[in-house]
């Protein structure tokens, strides 16, 4: 009997693709240097997003994934906003046309660990150094453990127009299981003063595949968001990877579902979401019908960046803090990931910038076919690389695992268009990777295709 390619695809460690070629192949070759010229030739008529990273949190979630550091007291998150400051200083004093800025997002660790004056003032500074279009979209990523009313006054005085909170899980006994304890209560209570606070967007993130989940658990967790009304969902399925975040290794791996079972806690979670009326977005967002990420899949114009799935269409993206990724035209560029490094070369007036990478343009046309595959689950190839002036045949019979995703019935190929069906969705990143000319060769363990 032949095997279910869903369950042999979906064990594939595989980029998220939120950037192509992925993080893991950037470079030293790219450095502050670089960085500089590539900030210099930005022209006017350029329009940019502004992320943040404020890597530090009051406790460890022992599911995560991101950079961050772990701290009790203030002094180390002030020593290092101002580091940031003066980044955003050393930055626009090197762009001889400050592009039009559409979208800034605060991201962490726990942004709103900060002071609330740290963040008004934060704010204030951006404004200041940078032309911020009147309809821009301020973003940030909240924990509503640590949310304080004070926090959430600043926040809705600072403009910000829309709150990512991370859920998770409300099962008490996975949340014991990843040391991240929360209550519906507190987090409701939070949605409820944001939103009266004037922030209009409220994301809910949420989990699968965490250390004692069900099924039923995860349908339990999402008919508990559903009562706080929220604009979007983002899903994800956790990432196991121990060798790289040590913390990990304090989670039961044998309390882990398996692929089978993670598949079936996410496609139980799509069902419930779309029973409630949201558009799925991509792999992993759900949407109200009446959203802006909504409408911009509807008209084509989604796109994805390190933020996951976005309405923002700039094609660059400045990263400030330690370990922040940023874009330019030229290609990608990194901040140093640790916070100790990061601030000495900021004290000595240096860009921080240690890796990244220049596009080719091969890189280019692949990056694209990627991002169309990922937003709307098909591609015109044939459109795509006419675009970037190369043969659609010859260029479609080098990619041999198209065909063999074609022989295993999870894309279709007519013509010059590769499309997804419906009950394939699910594994989209199984078929981005057979665009990716790199895909094996970083050494480097990605998270599960489900």
């Amino acid at each position: 009997m032949r095997d279910d390619p869903r369950a042999r695809y979906g064990d594939e460690r595989l980029p998220r693709y939120t950037s192509y070629p992925a993080s893991p192949h950037f470079t030293p070759e790219v450095q502050a240097d670089t960085y500089g010229r590539w900030l210099a030739a930005l022209t006017a008529d350029a329009s940019a997003s502004l992320y943040l990273h404020v890597p530090f949190c009051r406790s460890m979630c022992w599911y995560c994934g991101c950079h961050t550091t772990i701290t009790r007291h203030d002094a180390p998150i002030d020593g290092y906003l101002s580091a940031l400051r003066r980044e955003v200083d050393l930055v626009s004093a090197r762009l001889e046309h400050a592009p039009l800025v559409r979208h800034i997002h605060f991201g962490g660790g726990t942004p709103t660990i900060m002071a609330p004056e740290a963040f008004g003032d934060l704010v204030a500074l951006l404004r200041s150094r940078f032309p911020i279009s009147p309809d821009a979209e301020i973003a940030v990523e909240i924990d509503p453990r640590t949310l304080l009313p004070e926090m959430i006054a600043a926040i809705g005085s600072s403009g910000v127009s829309r709150a990512s909170l991370g859920v998770q899980s409300f099962d008490p006994f996975v949340q014991r299981a990843i040391r991240r304890e929360q209550s519906f209560e507190r987090t409701a209570d939070s949605v409820r003063s944001l939103r009266a606070a004037g922030v209009a967007g409220i994301n809910l993130d949420l989990i699968y595949g965490l250390p004692h989940q069900t099924v039923a658990s995860c349908i339990d967790t999402v008919r508990l968001c559903l009562e706080m009304r929220p604009d979007r969902f983002a899903v994800f399925g956790y990432a196991h990877v121990p060798t790289f975040k040590k913390h990990q290794r304090k989670i039961d791996e044998a309390a882990l579902p398996d692929g089978p079972a993670r598949q079936l806690q996410a496609d139980a979670i799509a069902a419930v979401l779309l029973d409630a009326g949201y558009i799925q977005i991509g792999l992993d967002h759900y949407a109200r019908p009446d959203d802006a990420m909504a409408r911009a899949l509807a008209e084509g114009t989604l796109h994805r960046n390190f933020q996951g799935y976005t309405t923002d269409p700039s094609d660059v993206l400045l990263g400030f803090g330690a370990s922040a990724i940023g874009r330019l035209p030229q290609g990608y560029v990194q901040n140093e990931t640790a916070i100790r490094s990061y601030a000495e070369k900021i004290g000595r007036g240096e860009l921080p910038a240690i890796k990244g990478y220049a596009l080719s343009s091969d890189d280019r046309l692949r990056a694209d076919l990627i991002e169309q595959v990922m937003c709307d689950f098909a591609v015109d190839v044939g459109q795509v690389c006419r675009e970037h002036g190369r043969s659609p045949g010859d260029f479609l019979t080098s990619l041999p695992r198209l065909q063999i995703l074609e022989a295993d019935g999870l894309v279709r190929i007519e013509g010059e268009v590769v499309s997804i069906p419906d009950e394939a969705r699910i594994l989209v990143r199984s078929v981005a990777a057979a665009f990716d000319a790199y895909l094996g060769t970083s050494g480097r363990t990605h998270s599960r295709a489900v």
